[in-house]
């Protein structure tokens, strides 16, 4: 799933590639603004992303689809 990650005063947006379900992200995101000092997100790759929560101005959690593989006739 990909969540874009938008950064305050910043013109370009973090885009993360993650396993976690869109409920599990959205739990993330809630309690790292509700008293947390950073959001905390591991990308498919095993990468760790961590952005301070005073500078978070959006978090977009794309939908749940199983990526498409190969060629599809239309």
């Amino acid at each position: 799933m990909e969540i874009k990650i938008g950064i305050q005063n910043v013109g370009r947006e973090i885009v993360v590639e993650s396993d976690e379900s869109a409920d599990e992200v959205a739990e993330m995101v809630s309690r790292a603004m509700n008293g947390g000092a950073e959001l905390r997100l591991k990308d498919s790759k095993g990468n760790l992303v961590i952005v301070p929560t005073n500078v978070l101005g959006y978090v977009e959690i794309g939908a749940e689809e199983p990526r498409k593989v190969g060629f599809g006739a239309l």
